[in-house]
This record gives C-alpha cells, sequence and structure tokens, in this order.
C-alpha cells in the first residue's frame, strides 16, 4: 500500500483520516505540525515532523494530503499547497466510499470527498478542495481551486465559484449563480443573485455583511 503523509494535525485531519481508513488506498506514514506537538498521535497516528522538515520528508515518501480545516480564509491551505507543489510531490484526490461521484466529473489534486457527499454529472471542482460532508454539488457546477464546501452545503447546478471561496454549513446556492473569488458565505444563508463582489455574505437571500 502506497504511504501517505498528512500536513496538519487538527480536527478536520482526524476527519480526513477516517476517509483514507475507509478508502483504504493509502497508509498513513505520519503527520506533520508544529513543533510543540511532534510525538503525540492523532486518531492513532504519530506527529512525525514540522514544516521545517519536509525538505527531508519528500525525499521518503512522494504523496501528501494537506489536512488543514478551512474556516472562511483558505490562505493557510493555499499556502501549504505551493509549498508542496515546489516539492513536486503528488497529490492525491481522496473520496471517501460512502460518497458518490459521477464518473463524469473532473475533480483537482489535493481535493478530499467527505462521507455522504455527492458530486453530480459534469461537475468540475479545482486543486486543493475540501468538499465536506453530506454536501450537494449538483450537474454542471464549477468550483475554483483552494474551495471550501461545508457540512450540507447545496450548490444547484450551473453554479460557478471562483478560487478560495468558503461556503458555510447548510447553505444553498440556486442554480445558475456565480460567486467571486475570496468570498465567505455564511452558514445556512441562501444566495438567489451572483455575487460579483468578495466578501462576507449572510442571510436569506444573501446580503453583504463586510469584508
Amino acid at each position: 500500500m502506497k504511504k501517505i503523509i498528512l500536513v496538519g494535525g487538527g480536527g478536520h485531519c482526524r476527519s480526513v483520516i477516517d476517509v483514507l481508513e475507509a478508502e483504504g488506498k493509502f497508509q498513513i506514514a505520519g503527520i506533520v505540525d508544529v513543533k510543540a506537538k511532534l510525538g503525540t498521535k492523532v486518531s492513532g497516528y504519530k506527529i512525525i515532523a514540522t514544516d521545517a522538515e519536509l525538505p527531508k520528508l519528500v525525499r521518503s515518501c512522494k504523496y501528501f494530503c494537506i489536512t488543514v480545516g478551512q474556516l472562511e480564509s483558505a490562505t493557510l491551505r493555499e499556502n501549504i499547497y505551493k509549498k508542496l507543489k515546489k516539492y513536486k510531490v503528488q497529490l492525491p484526490v481522496i473520496v471517501s466510499p460512502m460518497a458518490y461521484v459521477s464518473k463524469s466529473a473532473k475533480i483537482g489534486e489535493g481535493t478530499v470527498v467527505m462521507h455522504g457527499a455527492i458530486v453530480n454529472t459534469g461537475v468540475v471542482i479545482g486543486n486543493n478542495v475540501i468538499v465536506n460532508t453530506m454536501s450537494l454539488i449538483e450537474h454542471d457546477t464549477k468550483v475554483g481551486d483552494h474551495c471550501h464546501i461545508s457540512t450540507k452545503a447545496v450548490l444547484n447546478g450551473e453554479v460557478v465559484l471562483g478560487d478560495n471561496v468558503f461556503v458555510g454549513s447548510n447553505a444553498v446556492v440556486i442554480n445558475n449563480i456565480k460567486i467571486a473569488g475570496n468570498t465567505v458565505i455564511g452558514a445556512g444563508t441562501v444566495v438567489h443573485k451572483s455575487i460579483l463582489k468578495k466578501g462576507k455574505y449572510a442571510g436569506n437571500p444573501a446580503r453583504h455583511i463586510g469584508g
């Protein structure tokens, strides 16, 4: 079984470990996190190194998965992604066996599709995206890089998300909507009209609340 190293040892890491164990394609070789956590374990797997030791790790393992979570800002996940790309490692797509991904969908490297998620026909998802538990991405929707589609969020047909978009839990984006990059859609928000100005949005219908 191929070995993989996880980068980030918080709560999202635990969720990704559960998906990796269920998928059964990779053996987790260890986790990268801050120095203070070295030697501790996450779901039974040891934190073996810090970011500073990545140059050494990439010589012994070619598969990595970004397991840092994303609450609104994608900056940290994006920076880790760019750093790993410089080392030319492989960032596999991880898909829970309890998710459904259409054979016609296209999913970019480093993306994780969690338990119960549905990715329907014609969907295109970028790199380093979190498709979280029980979320739904409907037909022909396009999701940019470094996005997070949170738990039970719904993107209806032919939606287009820019890069670095966060869609909160139970949010609903109706069909044919465009959302600008670097936008935050709060939990429970219903988006009826396209959002062309980045910022934070909340409510039903969605309204700009800052950012």
